[in-house]
């Protein structure tokens, strides 16, 4: 018998918690997209039926999900949906849950100047996630920066990017800043298992970026990218990954008020940055507290610490090139290996100019690093468990081998989303009649409905349901039976009441989460 107090207490969180509505919405089309994100909710998951989806114009995601229920856009697998954006800024995301997965977006502006970004995250953005995704063809495809909430500047916080490519068919024809990852401000930014790659800026001064956060950003991580800087194309400036940027100006843009400071509490870790050849891998412009552990660069001139804030330790790096202190830069450098010549890394590895480090001779790094309790896995996320860390991204005693020639998406490898994923599991008790029970990918059901139906938390309900029918009214007044006027509701016609629809989602959900837990005790 179910526990009237249990029940109370589910149902009164419910309704302070879930939306009536979170819903499946089914996308064909651009003005579908559109229109599905203009009015989504917290809990939808807008799923885009596979093709091409040419936009014009910016889409502006200013609704908010919350962390237990996001909103989600998504294709059904990556290399399903392509968005072509011939925009400034493709999706312009300012509120806060939103989750972005395997979709393909491109710019395709004639001129490069006038495709800026992907995805534009701004102000109250917070716990923005990108998952799965290919961004090509922009000038800074993710941006991130603050934005005038209520006359106060507030920056997203909690941002995830992983498992993604992002690159540039060409050099960009722009004098304006190219950096597939700018990032102004915020806290907690965590880049994960990205592939960014031929990010190359024609014009002006030439010089880009792999990616950056600055503007006085707080305690981000870059953990397992590979950063490949010529791998299309070659040519102009081009760094790998940096905390602080070519720096940030004027200072109320910055968080704090202050750009004195570009970056607090960074960590670089088991990342891969190649082929670099005019500049550093990594650029710490006054970067205060930095780690920089176990990343391994290739034909890069090296690392650059800079400037008199900048503190940063470095150990168990290997590299090419040196680790540079400059201009009053702090740091403390120990158990790295640097000026590794061409000779000795063909010697070492298989093929390093291709990104191909398979291990051919380890007598010179496995083993010999320092244990550090921030790095517990490698680039491809296998464990360093023997308690002796090898030197650079990769930790050679896994007996897994790891393909350096690409990123590595260790959710999917591991299964770590079957649980939330499983359609049989998540769907068991739920009845979407005349629809059918869907996963929401994040662990709720949602109810796919049929044309002339839309989905209210875990029921299929008419369209038409409680708007008025001049039909039924002239059936009434022929004294014929009208399922409005049903005090039962007469939900088996296919409605529901006027006024009972915002309880039923919530009610059924309850039920069914009551139904979960008598089934796993």
């Amino acid at each position: 018998m179910i526990n009237i107090a249990v029940y109370l207490v589910l149902l009164a969180g419910l309704l302070a918690t879930t939306p009536a509505r979170a819903a499946l919405v089914n996308v064909t089309d651009a003005d579908g997209l559109r229109t599905a994100i203009a009015a989504a909710e917290p809990g939808d998951v807008i799923l885009l039926a596979p093709g091409v989806y040419d936009l014009t114009g910016s889409v502006s995601c200013d609704h908010s999900g919350t962390p237990s229920l996001p909103i989600i856009v998504k294709a059904p697998s990556p290399g399903d949906v392509r968005i072509r954006f011939d925009a400034l800024e493709g999706f312009k995301v300012s509120g806060s849950d939103w989750r972005f997965e395997n979709l393909e977006v491109e710019g395709v502006c004639a001129n490069h100047s006038d495709c800026e970004h992907a995805f534009h995250v701004v102000g109250a953005a917070d716990r923005f996630s990108l998952l799965r995704s290919v961004l090509r063809d922009f000038n800074a495809a993710i941006k991130g920066n603050g934005e005038l909430v209520g006359g106060v500047r507030v920056w997203p916080d909690d941002v995830r990017i992983a498992y993604n490519k992002i690159y540039n068919t060409a050099p960009r024809q722009t004098e304006n800043p190219v950096t597939p990852i700018d990032v102004v401000g915020g806290r907690r930014w965590r880049i994960t298992a990205n592939f960014i790659h031929d990010h190359a800026k024609a014009l002006g001064n030439q010089i880009s970026y792999a990616a950056f956060l600055k503007g006085h950003s707080f305690d981000g991580v870059f953990e397992r990218n590979l950063v490949i800087c010529e791998l299309a194309h070659t040519g102009q400036i081009r760094l790998g990954l940096s905390l602080g940027g070519g720096g940030t100006s004027p200072d109320d843009i910055c968080e704090e008020a202050s750009c004195a400071i570009e970056h607090e509490g960074g960590l670089l870790r088991n990342n891969i940055i190649v082929n670099c050849p005019a500049d550093v891998g990594i650029y710490l412009n006054e970067a205060v507290d930095t780690l920089v552990y176990n990343n391994l660069l290739y034909n890069t001139t090296g690392i650059d610490a800079r400037f008199a804030v900048t503190t940063a330790v470095f150990r168990n790096n290997l590299l090419s090139g040196v680790i540079r202190a400059r201009d009053g830069a702090a740091i403390d450098d120990a158990s790295n290996l640097v000026g590794v010549s061409p000779a000795d890394f063909a010697l070492w590895f298989a093929d390093p100019a291709a990104s191909d480090f398979s291990l051919l001779d380890g007598a010179a790094l496995v083993d010999l690093g320092v244990q550090l309790a921030e790095v517990t896995d490698d680039f491809c996320a296998h464990p360093r468990t023997d308690g002796h860390h090898d030197l650079g991204a990769l930790e050679f005693d896994s007996p897994s081998p790891c393909d350096t020639t690409s990123y590595h998406d260790d959710e999917a490898d591991a299964g770590i989303d079957a649980d939330v994923d499983d359609n049989e599991e998540v769907c068991e008790g739920v009845d979407c009649s005349p629809g059918s029970c869907v996963s929401s990918g994040y662990g709720y059901p949602l109810c796919s409905c049929p044309e002339g139906w839309h989905g209210e938390g875990i029921n299929c309900v008419r369209d038409d349901a409680g708007v008025d029918d001049p039909d039924a009214e002239a059936d009434a007044d022929a004294g014929a039976p009208s399922p409005k006027a049903d005090p039962g509701c007469s939900c088996s016609a296919g409605g529901h009441a006027p006024g009972a629809g915002p309880m039923l989602g919530p009610l059924t959900f309850v039920m069914w989460l009551l139904h979960r837990r008598r089934r796993r005790v």
